[in-house]
């Protein structure tokens, strides 16, 4: 969050005097994706926690990978005083420390030889001439055409200004616009920055992050569905009595605690990442996985689930506990949080879809911090044939078929189903086939900003929010935002308070 974002990675990039020349594009297994055009890629809030953390090193990685475009540079922005030089020594720490592979000092001279800064504020129009000034200089040194995509990794009470000071300088080139969630408080504050936004840039320039979408994980959800008949075609509530959807942290707020007073859980994650999630189990196949069609049908999906009901929403807040062996601070204790602060560090719902896919069928979803485990799990539970089928008694008491998702931090599917014992008698049990991502594949999967950053440098909107989407999902949260309901205490180190138990009867958690 603002001038606290998080860090990226990037390509190897070759440079000489004045001149940054990227060696042509060694795509990796799997990458199919034409190269991005060259163009300037501009960081604002570059000296915080989202750059140091995501973007810094997912850049490096694209470019140790030759899949940044060429030419190619990035120029960051912020309040700290700092010139080129202080910010290519903020990347180096940042790389070093949230990088998925460790430096190669050839790559990283090429890649930092590209690292640029601009110190400025977000309200003073004279620091945005700057800006532009220097992006002026670079484009006629590295022939880039005037293509620029802008980064707002900062506090999205900031986004209208930055763009207002963008489009204050009237650039002629094609440029886009990355803003990361949330993208407004509410429904009213969101449609408000979407017209603030627009008088710049148009829909298609604009491009609405969620990082849960950049997941290989989550996006084999897809592929697990489509691609395989034996799953597609009991894909339904015909055949599934109820999903699960648990995304659990063990981390607390950390120094987050202003932002989440604002947000709470429900705004923070239950409005973007578990919206998403829903919509990519349970969206009518698409015409096509790219573009329009697949964001059309996620929009359909969420055109369908019905505003949360307030008395199915459970709200809590973690007090101190015991996270995987240490002591840990409640809530009301973390810094920059109110001693009665009433805000929700955990939500479960009970969601409704109301087409003829999946009407009657609950999603129980919930999230919530320093829970039990860190974990992201998907439990499809389906339907017992009941009396009557042929083995109604054998079967009495044991577990129906279970599918189940797990995003992180072991990635895999398993199913779950009946067998005969071994023996003379007619007595089951459940067992499970598992497939795991780190024992099937020989190969780390990119970051989720690494591929998303890729996406907005090449233009490819699929994996971004569309504003419609978007409104759609604060509409979906709005009646639990107006009646918010109590908050019940648990202890941190739990699944959570055991209020939400009554969300699910007649099923029960998964993780408990």
């Amino acid at each position: 969050m603002g001038d606290s974002t998080d860090p990226g990675k990037g390509p190897a990039c070759g440079v000489r005097p004045a001149e940054i020349i990227c060696p042509p594009a060694r795509y990796p297994r799997g990458v199919s994706k034409a190269p991005p055009p060259p163009q300037l890629l501009v960081i604002f809030g570059a000296s915080g926690d989202l750059a140091r953390r995501k973007l810094l090193p997912a850049l490096y990685n694209l470019a140790h990978d030759g899949l940044l475009p060429t030419p190619f540079a990035v120029v960051g922005y912020g309040r700290k005083a700092w010139d080129d030089a202080n910010f290519r020594i903020h990347a180096r720490r940042a790389v070093e420390e949230f990088s998925r592979r460790r430096i190669d000092e050839v790559h990283w001279q090429r890649f930092a030889e590209g690292l640029f800064y601009v110190t400025g504020d977000y309200n003073t129009g004279v620091c945005y001439e700057t800006l532009d000034r220097r992006l002026g200089q670079l484009e006629s040194t590295l022939h880039t055409l005037g293509r620029r995509l802008y980064y707002c990794a900062t506090p999205s009470k900031l986004f209208a200004l930055i763009v207002e000071g963008i489009g204050a300088q009237r650039a002629t080139g094609p440029s886009r616009v990355v803003l990361e969630k949330p993208i407004g408080h509410d429904l009213a504050s969101a449609r408000s920055l979407d017209r603030a936004v627009r008088r710049t840039f148009s829909e298609p320039q604009i491009f609405r992050i969620d990082h849960y979408l950049g997941k290989d994980t989550l996006q084999n959800i897809l592929v697990f569905r489509f691609a395989n008949p034996l799953i597609e075609r009991i894909w339904s509530g015909e055949a599934i009595e109820h999903m699960q959807v648990t995304v659990a942290e063990t981390l607390g707020v950390e120094h987050r605690g202003g932002y989440y007073e604002t947000a709470g859980a429900m705004r923070d994650m239950v409005q973007s990442h578990l919206l998403q999630v829903l919509a990519y189990l349970t969206m009518e196949r698409p015409a096509r996985l790219g573009g329009a069609p697949l964001r059309d049908a996620k929009a359909a999906l969420l055109d369908a689930v019905r505003p949360f009901d307030p008395t199915d929403v459970v709200r809590g807040q973690y007090q101190w506990g015991v996270v995987e062996g240490h002591e840990v601070p409640g809530y009301r204790e973390e810094e920059d949080v109110a001693s009665d602060s009433s805000t929700e560090t955990y939500v479960a719902v009970r969601a409704w879809v109301d087409n003829d896919r999946w009407r009657g069928v609950p999603f129980l979803m919930r999230t919530g911090k320093r829970m039990a485990h860190r974990v992201t799990e998907v439990v499809v539970e389906l339907r017992d044939p009941g009396a009557g089928h042929l083995f109604a008694e054998a079967v009495a008491g044991v577990p129906c078929n279970r599918i189940m998702i797990q995003l992180q931090p072991d990635p895999g599917i398993s199913i779950a189903f009946r067998v005969k014992e071994p023996g003379l008698g007619p007595d089951m049990q459940t067992v499970p086939m598992r497939f795991s991502y780190g024992t099937a594949f020989a190969v780390e999967p990119p970051e989720a900003y690494e591929h998303l950053l890729l996406d907005a440098l090449a233009g490819d909107e699929t994996l971004f929010l569309r504003e419609d989407v978007v409104e759609r999902a604060w509409e979906i949260v709005a009646p639990a935002i107006r009646e918010p309901g109590a908050i019940h205490p648990y202890p941190a180190g739990t699944w959570g308070p055991s209020a939400a138990d009554q969300l699910t009867p007649p099923h029960k958690w998964h993780l408990r």
